[in-house]
């Protein structure tokens, strides 16, 4: 019994904790006027990592794009 309700404190405790942050990061991805004070509950090391994760989303998105250009740009030349 007493095994059965360690369990049951350690699996509360970890959805307390863990699935509330998972939920808030995924639920406030995007920052705007409206969510302005879920942005401000935001620890320093959670913006920042935000942050880091847009730019790099950015980064990707871009290459992804150029890539596209380079890849026509070659079928234009080959094609002439």
């Amino acid at each position: 019994m007493r095994i059965k309700l360690f369990f049951v404190n350690i699996l509360s405790d970890i959805k307390d904790n863990y699935f509330d942050k998972i939920l808030r990061r995924r639920s406030g991805s995007k920052f705007n006027k409206e969510n302005l004070n879920s942005w401000m509950k935001l620890t320093k090391s959670e913006r920042f990592n935000l942050s880091k994760k847009e730019s790099l989303d950015y980064l990707a998105e871009r290459k992804n794009l150029l890539n596209q250009i380079r890849n026509e740009y070659k079928n234009i030349i080959e094609k002439n």
